[in-house]
């Protein structure tokens, strides 16, 4: 059975986008589990390769229905044209926009049904902002092309799953986004992805937003008021949940076994055990899409981009779950 197609955005060029993916696809294993095209530029990945020593064939296509997904090539849907010599590891709002681009022609062809799912390498917001595209990451790009209200980000790592309340907002903000509508589309979100990895009842834990989950209302009555009573409403619609926990102990329970996905209310409340444990494999899934899309849980590493160093660990990870997630799609 041929594995649904998954397009692959470069992220930013100038990032080690180019490098991760060109050290994937020429992995002799890969086409072997994976059916996948690269949305980006031909010139960026074949220099790429160059630069890894890589005998890997890079195949421009005008159309997703012209690849050939053979071992050791790497089929790129060319968007865009970037100067020969657009250099690796530097700011650059040529860039930034190459990377809205790519996302973009990405969303039209799963919008189309034309690809399954999108597995994404990262941008890089200062970029994408100097280009004019305002947006605070990939999770708001794909939820504002589709026209999405309620979706979520969830991080997985093989020991950790985390669902997001809010994202790339300030704390203050995110106490105010812990509404019990938000909090209760959160659970379905935790609920509906999990059941599409395989697990057929799961059991969603909800981390409380103050110090031990706000003790009854000493530490704050958010948890009592905006948290407990969306909590209730799922156990009503049949998803079992439980909750609000301490957030400090929650986590680590997970770990164990007790519960298979945490809702956690904010960006560092998720990111930081996850990175802890995960942060080579670790995979950022946008959820509520009218399709899955998949992510690397690291940024552009101007730093080391263009050196060879990068690891591309992650967005195997990212792609293998992408596959997963789009196989149970269509087999639902």
């Amino acid at each position: 059975m041929t594995p649904p197609l998954v397009a692959v955005t470069m992220g930013d060029p100038a990032g080690i986008g180019p490098e991760i993916i060109a050290k994937t696809f020429a992995d002799p294993g890969f086409h072997e589990r994976n059916h996948a095209l690269i949305v980006g530029d031909v010139g960026m990945l074949r220099r790429a390769a160059e630069l890894l020593g890589l005998s890997l064939k890079i195949n421009e296509v005008r159309e997703p229905e012209e690849a050939a997904f053979e071992p050791g090539t790497a089929d790129v849907l060319q968007v865009g044209e970037l100067p020969e010599d657009q250099p690796f590891g530097e700011l650059d709002a040529k860039a930034g926009d190459a990377a809205f681009r790519y996302v973009e022609r990405a969303t039209e062809l799963a919008s189309a049904g034309r690809v399954a799912a999108i597995a994404t390498a990262p941008l890089n917001k200062e970029a994408m902002h100097l280009a004019g595209h305002g947006y605070p990451g990939h999770t708001e790009i794909l939820a504002d092309l589709t026209g999405t209200q309620d979706y979520a980000m969830m991080l997985v790592t093989d020991e950790l799953k985390v669902i997001h309340v809010s994202t790339h907002v300030s704390l203050k903000e995110a106490i105010e986004r812990a509404q019990p509508e938000r909090e209760l589309a959160v659970i379905r979100l935790a609920h509906q992805s999990m059941r599409k990895l395989g697990v057929e009842s799961p059991r969603v834990a909800v981390a409380g937003l103050n110090p031990h989950a706000g003790e009854n209302g000493l530490f704050g009555k958010e948890d009592l008021e905006k948290i407990r009573p969306a909590v209730k409403a799922a156990l009503n619609e049949g998803i079992d949940a439980s909750g609000p926990w301490a957030p400090d102990t929650v986590m680590m329970r997970a770990r164990q076994g007790h519960f298979d996905v945490v809702v956690v209310q904010y960006h560092d409340q998720g990111h930081i055990p996850i990175k802890l444990m995960g942060f080579d494999t670790g995979v950022n899934v946008t959820v509520g899409l009218p399709f899955f899309r998949t992510s690397v849980d690291h940024g552009t590493a101007f730093d080391i981009a263009g050196t060879g160093k990068a690891d591309h660990a992650s967005l195997e990870a990212a792609l293998d779950l992408a596959r997963r997630l789009a196989g149970a799609e269509e087999r639902s």
